[in-house]
């Protein structure tokens, strides 16, 4: 009778485990650290730019993300991206391209403008062992709506510290390998299905 009862009740259990994983709220902040309120940032510096990569489902609370600038083909810490976190990173404006790590690697270009703040979402898809993330841009026409003011105001503020750059050095070899498998993948998409953050797209 006992083992019947455990048979039975597995389902229930593993059903459960699944909701909290996919439904779950926020993530942990591991190896990031919350901003104070009188440190946050909500423009760049003068003549820079500004991009800020938001993680606002719940989805996979428990997996967290890294997202990265590629320069000359190596991958430097923006910032590890939980669920409900939001980091902002300045950059000099121009062209860039930006890489999130999961179980693979995905990508975003972006041609930015001075003195500007641009947006892009951090999303979750299942792979076959784990979550793989992707980057969506915020065009300009969903940037006054409803539906980004939930996003940003549903964030919480991280941002880098030693540990980032530590764990993110720790775990280059397996970061450039994902960027040299998954870059070239994605550049053999048509134009129209590599995402990109376009100048106009910036306030």
């Amino acid at each position: 009778m006992m083992i019947n009862k455990r048979k039975s009740f597995s389902p229930y259990l593993a059903v459960l485990l699944l909701s909290l994983l996919v439904f779950g709220c926020a993530g942990s902040v591991k190896n990031m650290r919350p901003v104070p309120l009188d440190r946050i940032v909500s423009a760049p510096e003068e003549g820079k730019s500004m991009v800020v990569f938001m993680r606002p489902s719940g989805m996979g609370f428990a997996i967290q993300s890294s997202v990265f600038e590629i320069n000359e083909e190596n991958p430097s810490i923006v910032g590890i991206v939980a669920a409900k976190k939001k980091v902002s990173y300045q950059l000099e404006p121009g062209k860039h391209l930006f890489m999130v790590v999961g179980e693979s690697a995905d990508f975003m270009s972006a041609e930015l403008e001075a003195n500007k703040t641009y947006y892009a979402l951090v999303t979750l898809r299942m792979g076959v062992w784990k979550a793989r993330f992707s980057l969506k841009p915020i065009h300009s026409d969903v940037l006054n709506s409803p539906q980004f003011n939930k996003w940003l105001e549903g964030c919480e503020w991280v941002e880098k510290t030693p540990d980032s750059e530590n764990w993110a050095s720790s775990n280059s070899g397996s970061i450039q390998s994902k960027y040299n498998k998954y870059y070239s993948k994605w550049m053999s998409k048509d134009l129209s299905e590599r995402p990109k953050l376009l100048p106009q797209d910036g306030k």
